[in-house]
């Protein structure tokens, strides 16, 4: 009778067994994946620091992207604000180059403004400055699906818009890099469509 019951409760455990595999599967598939990301990101840091160095961009890392922070103070032309000043075109053109030779890296541009003037304004100033660090890339060649922007206007502010320092720190458009696979999911994080149907660069 022991052995009989024994046999019962292991065919009876059998079935939960086999309902467990697949989720610690891709729970380890998961942990796979963000090994390699956070292998990949280890690489480009100090590519990224060393196409920018002597400028005034900044590269930090978060999580699962890496962020090149452009201050539109010193990148932009204080006359004609949507214009790139020359000195920012080579650190640009570097960063662009470094980033295009890997088939796997997409990036993700964001302008920001800080919350003075016109709302209206700000959104398409923002949208605009995007659109010229953008045009950097493509004429390095770095292709369409690879490659998102968006104007976020005053929704993101890195400090308070209480003093000039603080709107000055708003006043940026950052450079998101990250993998094409993760590409999606930091889309999602700034409510944008997918690739297809994002503002993509002409």
């Amino acid at each position: 009778s022991v052995t009989l019951a024994g046999c019962a409760t292991e065919k009876a455990q059998a079935p939960t067994a086999k309902r467990k595999a697949p989720a610690a599967d891709l729970h380890s598939q998961q942990e796979a994946e963000q090994a390699r990301l956070q292998r990949w990101l280890d690489e480009h840091q100090p590519r990224l620091q060393a196409a920018v160095k002597d400028s005034a961009f900044e590269v930090r890392r978060e999580a699962h992207v890496l962020i090149v922070t452009a201050p539109a103070d010193s990148t932009f032309n204080p006359d004609r604000p949507h214009m790139l000043v020359p000195a920012s075109l080579a650190p640009l053109t570097r960063l662009a180059k470094e980033l295009e030779k890997d088939p796997e890296a997409a990036v993700l541009i964001l302008g920001h403004a800080d919350s003075s003037g016109n709302a209206k304004h700000n959104d398409e100033l923002s949208g605009q400055r995007a659109q010229a660090v953008a045009s950097i890339f493509r004429l390095t060649g770095f292709q369409r699906d690879r490659l998102s922007l968006k104007g976020l206007g005053s929704l993101m502010p890195r400090a308070a818009n209480d003093s000039p320092q603080g709107r000055s720190l708003n006043r940026r458009v950052e450079i998101m890099l990250t993998q094409r696979s993760t590409l999606l999911g930091l889309l999602s994080k700034y409510n944008q469509p997918t690739p297809s149907e994002t503002e993509m660069v002409a």
